[in-house]
């Protein structure tokens, strides 16, 4: 396969460097330990040596009755126990001093006791002290800060935090899991990607989609890559948001054959990041998937295209795409698509249609994105004629608009006729699955009413009930208005009384239009 050459790179926005992974000592306490009196040194002595002894909490509690354990006392005394074979009495001493004293155990004491249970491979104990921890703890303790400032002391395992993102997890405490899952992979902490699929997967069982698309994109961000797993858990996320259709199209229009589900996941991560316009973050994962071999190459020339139109740099964009072409990539309609929106934003509609004869002479052919683009662009500024034209062909060809261009230019018709063409392109739209809304409806009644086609105007509105599209205020405006321009009060009174009944007031453009109307046929 191909690969993007050096003089490529400078396409890409400059990452900075990554932060160390953990090294030793990376983890400490903030601030000294407590110094130990004498007295408080025979105490821990005998709990120990009572433990070590295997008391029972019958023994324990007749011994130690009297004594006031802090957090800092119980710390020490679970240190005393850190050690994997020891690591049971340090448990058998949580409980004791827990459940008999009445204790509740500071967030800090929570932290020793699962380092050392870690440590000490017990993991189904340390997982319920971190839930309990995470159920139980005062809101403002945090559980993440205990565990690292009691690592190194522990002489524990970084096993340890993928537990308690899995914790998190488990509790559906999905933002709290998810900003420890941030904070750890920002300190250069590297979490498993076991701990990864657990977190995605709770997230999507539980409808967050968004957020199973930010824990991924931080993953790649601090190069923790997928495995199988991740990728199934991805693709269903994008079925259920009802977009794998969507991105698997595209990518054929783009690479001209079906991609296998890590690079439509992949390129879906970068195309959402795009979206949202935050290009740097996206040609920032664009690398770190490039040097993975984690996206194919045209997909990557092809989306570094679309960053660059997004950012209304054509020229840039130009470049990239003629060193695709130089390098045997084949244009492709995703890229084409992507300059003839840029052009159409920008008002250049003549270089936009110059870009469409250049697609078609290519033997490629547009698609819905494409159209849109044409019919929105051209109705914005101000070539209504033209923007029917594309809607009409785009239609002709077994497509369909989508219901925001179709209504951006219905919005701007001024003249009848024009009027009169869109209503006969919805209604061969809506014979081929096209679905109108309260807008589409709208934005035709008031082109009749300013056409003074009021008929027509009542048919779209009858059309409208009949659908069970409920007309909103500027629809009974616009009718009520244009019924009275024309003479019929009778028939606006009756839609004034039925904006009442669906206790949508009148305004009082609508009252000065009837009283108007009143005062000309007496006249």
């Amino acid at each position: 396969m191909r690969r993007l050459g050096e003089q490529q790179w400078h396409f890409f926005t400059v990452i900075s460097k990554r932060s160390p992974r953990r090294l030793p000592g990376f983890f400490s306490f903030h601030s000294k330990p407590d110094p130990i009196s004498k007295e408080q040194q025979l105490l821990i002595d005998a709990i120990s040596e009572s433990l070590q002894n295997r008391d029972n909490w019958d023994t324990l509690s007749t011994k130690f009755s009297s004594v006031n354990f802090s957090d800092s006392l119980i710390g020490k005394i679970l240190l005393r126990f850190k050690q994997p074979e020891t690591a049971k009495r340090a448990l058998t001493f949580f409980h004791w001093s827990s459940h008999t004293r009445n204790l509740r155990h500071g967030v800090s004491s929570y932290a020793i006791a699962i380092h050392v249970l870690v440590k000490a491979r017990l993991l189904i104990d340390a997982r319920a002290l971190i839930e309990s921890s995470l159920l139980n703890s005062s809101p403002d303790s945090d559980l993440l800060d205990s565990l690292l400032d009691t690592y190194d002391v522990s002489c524990s395992t970084p096993l340890v935090f993928d537990l308690l993102v899995q914790g998190y997890a488990k509790l559906r405490l999905l933002e709290s899991g998810f900003d420890v899952f941030q904070k750890l992979t920002d300190r250069g902490f590297s979490l498993s990607v076991i701990t990864l699929n657990n977190l995605i997967h709770v997230a999507a069982k539980s409808n967050r989609i968004d957020l199973v698309w930010r824990i991924y994109e931080v993953a790649i961000d601090k190069r923790l890559y997928p495995n199988e797993t991740t990728i199934q858990i991805m693709i269903n996320a994008l079925c259920k948001e009802g977009k794998l259709k969507e991105i698997v199209g595209l990518l054929d229009k783009i690479h001209g054959k079906r991609c296998s589900p890590p690079v439509i996941v992949n390129t879906s991560l970068v195309l959402k990041v795009l979206e949202e316009n935050r290009i740097d973050e996206g040609m920032s994962l664009l690398k770190r998937l490039l040097q993975k071999n984690m996206v194919l190459d045209t997909i990557a020339y092809s989306l570094v295209v679309y960053a660059r139109t997004k950012q209304g740099d054509v020229v840039s964009a130009r470049q990239v795409f003629d060193e695709m072409l130089q390098r045997g990539f084949d244009a492709n309609a995703f890229v084409y698509t992507a300059f003839v929106k840029v052009y159409c934003e920008m008002g250049d509609i003549d270089e936009a249609e110059n870009v469409i004869a250049e697609l078609e002479s290519s033997g490629i052919d547009p698609y819905e994105e494409t159209f849109n683009s044409l019919i929105v662009g051209c109705a914005k500024f101000g070539r209504e004629g033209e923007s029917l034209k594309y809607c009409e062909m785009m239609v002709a060809r077994g497509l369909l608009p989508s219901r925001w261009a179709f209504n951006e230019m219905v919005e701007r018709l001024s003249k009848i006729e024009n009027v009169k063409r869109a209503n006969e392109i919805l209604t061969k739209s809506i014979e081929r699955g096209f679905v109108p809304d309260e807008h589409t409806y709208s934005h035709l009644i008031q082109g009749f009413v300013k056409g003074n086609d009021i008929e027509q105007a009542l048919k779209i509105f009858y059309e409208m009930e009949y659908r069970n599209i409920s007309p909103d205020f500027e629809v009974f405006r616009s009718l009520i208005v244009g019924l009275c321009s024309c003479g019929k009060v009778e028939a606006g009174e009756k839609y004034v009384r039925i904006m009442k009944l669906r206790l949508i007031q009148p305004n009082a453009e609508i009252y000065e239009a009837l009283i108007k109307a009143f005062q000309k046929n007496r006249q």
